[in-house]
């Protein structure tokens, strides 16, 4: 099973500066036409990028998923061609155990970056990334992974 679902309202506001007002208005990822592969991801209000600034959206969101697909996000095509608009960490991969996690519910942030040279202006509710869920193989011959996903954003890694 996928879907998309919006995070506590407690959580969005611990997440962000934002009030239920906000909250109430989040749009969850769709897809735009019967064969667009990508969701669009709404952001939440107004926001100005200056040139070579980095911001951190919060999206209100959590994906679920199977265990064996990701969610990959990218920025939408028409603002990296138009205004040079990226993703701080060009494809973000969101697991399925990110879903519902201690630490954010798997509240999905994304980062973005104006790369060009001139500020890029949004509105609330203007579409800014895509996500497509993709499934995903393992080796044959992996060690088996006992370990959970306790944590949020960077939780994963390993020592």
């Amino acid at each position: 099973m996928r879907k998309f679902e919006k995070i506590s309202l407690n959580q969005f506001i611990k997440d962000t500066n934002l009030t239920k007002k906000e909250y109430n208005e989040i749009i969850l990822p769709q897809r735009a036409t019967k064969n667009s592969a990508g969701y669009d991801f709404h952001i939440l209000e107004d926001l100005t990028l200056k040139p070579n600034e980095i911001k951190k959206i919060p999206t209100g969101i959590k994906a679920k998923m199977n265990d064996d697909e990701v969610l990959m996000l990218h920025i939408r095509s028409s603002l990296g061609f138009k205004y040079n608009l990226r993703l701080c960490n060009q494809t973000g991969i969101i697991d399925s155990d990110y879903y519902n996690n201690e630490n954010n519910e798997g509240h999905i942030f994304i980062a973005v970056q104006n790369e060009g040279n001139k500020t890029i202006n949004m509105k609330a509710n203007d579409r800014f990334a895509q996500g497509i869920f993709i499934k995903y193989l393992t080796t044959d011959n992996e060690i088996e992974i006992k370990e959970n996903r306790t944590g949020g954003i960077g939780s994963t890694r390993r020592n």
